[in-house]
């Protein structure tokens, strides 16, 4: 019953205006989703390695939106996004989490920002695409809906999450795909193939390569179908 009521006062946090009945209605497809997920595969079982802790970055802000589906119509290669929060040590689900997440779209724009592309000269002010929050079943899970993300000067391919508890941030962190695996979405579909090269790897991004002392970032486990990519981490987290 704790767990109940802390999650409920955390989704009326949430909640404001008057789109509190349209999220709650992506609240209940997310559970169906949920219902339906493997488990993330990103690392082993009875194990917990700490999610370690990275920069913000400068295209953070919360859209206050709920919801599974974070396309917002962005044209892109699907991607179901699954992420399970466990404590580190115990190594039990973390119930009632917020989760955020957030990521460049295929061309490597952010949403919300001006000042950004190749020539420095793309704006997506006002925009909210790509961005979401979901609250961590009894399981710790979350899904998100999306799309692969694009690569954009400097950087590899990444997904920015950060994982709260009764509104405190216990994650800040970025998560990363496999070079091959991006190589091969770049060049065989739209609209990547307009910049089908990134020009960083993961070996050669200076965030990947501080993420973990050994063995460089966290890169989520995928399973790939004929038209769809499927991404999975378990996220360790330390309550204090």
């Amino acid at each position: 019953m704790t767990d109940q009521m802390s999650r409920r006062r955390l989704l009326r946090s949430l909640l404001l205006g008057g789109a509190g009945t349209g999220l709650m209605n992506e609240m209940s497809i997310a559970n169906e989703r949920l219902a339906a997920s493997p488990a993330p595969a990103g690392q082993p079982q009875g194990t917990c390695v700490l999610l370690p802790q990275s920069i913000e970055g400068p295209y953070y802000f919360d859209p206050k939106q709920v919801r599974v589906d974070i396309t917002e119509g962005r044209p892109g290669y699907p991607l179901r996004l699954v992420l399970k929060v466990i404590e580190y040590g115990p190594c039990t689900p973390v119930a009632s989490a917020r989760v955020d997440v957030w990521h460049a779209d295929a061309l490597g724009v952010y949403s919300g920002y001006s000042g950004q592309g190749d020539g420095r000269n793309v704006s997506s002010a006002g925009k909210t695409y790509l961005r979401g929050t979901q609250i961590s079943d009894a399981d710790g899970q979350v899904v998100f809906s999306s799309i692969y993300p694009g690569w954009y000067p400097g950087r590899t391919p990444h997904i920015h999450v950060k994982v709260f508890l009764d509104q405190k941030t216990l994650v800040t962190s970025q998560i990363y795909f496999p070079d091959a695996l991006s190589a091969r979405i770049y060049k065989a579909n739209d609209p990547y193939v307009e910049r089908p090269s990134p020009d960083t790897s993961n070996n050669t991004d200076y965030f990947y390569r501080s993420g973990v002392k050994e063995g460089g970032g966290i890169v989520l486990a995928v399973e790939e179908s004929p038209q769809s990519v499927t991404a999975s981490l378990v996220l360790s987290v330390v309550r204090s």
